[in-house]
């Protein structure tokens, strides 16, 4: 799998930790900045991590910022991305499980080490069920397109 990565310079650390463990976990990671910890405005790298996720450039991407809160926002504007804020290995695997988040945002400075390898670990392999799910997200993508989810059936 292709994951690309990116942060502001609140979450470059973590960025640092994460891409180890992409590699660890045997995907490629492609870093699209920032490259160290001089201020940077986290839109601009929510959007083109996004970007390239919409535009399959990459299959899967992570997000770190001081909070996480904002590169979610952020990423959420892109067409096709559905970016979950995760403070746990819960949140992880349920916004994959059922949600089939394409990306993971995270707090470069409310998680520690630890917490931060199970997160991305049970992100990075977690599968998205379908099933009932499958109806849910097609529901969330007809919002996107502007249309009433509920006059959709999506499958």
């Amino acid at each position: 799998m292709k994951v690309a990565v990116g942060s502001d310079h609140r979450g470059f650390g973590a960025k640092q930790q994460i891409k180890a463990i992409i590699t660890q976990m045997g995907h490629e990671c492609v870093d699209f900045g920032t490259d160290g910890t001089h201020p940077v405005d986290y839109p601009d790298l929510a959007y083109v991590v996004a970007t390239a996720v919409s535009q399959k450039e990459a299959d899967r991407a992570i997000l770190i910022c001081a909070t996480g809160l904002g590169m979610s926002i952020a990423a959420n504007k892109v067409k096709g991305i559905r970016a979950a804020l995760c403070h746990d290995e819960l949140s992880a695997h349920v916004s994959r499980d059922h949600n089939d988040a394409n990306i993971l945002c995270l707090s470069g400075d409310q998680i520690g080490e630890v917490l931060l390898r199970k997160i991305v670990e049970a992100w990075l392999s977690t599968e998205f069920s379908k099933g009932r799910h499958q109806r849910r997200v097609g529901k969330i993508a007809a919002i996107e397109e502007g249309r009433d989810p509920r006059e959709t059936n999506a499958t």
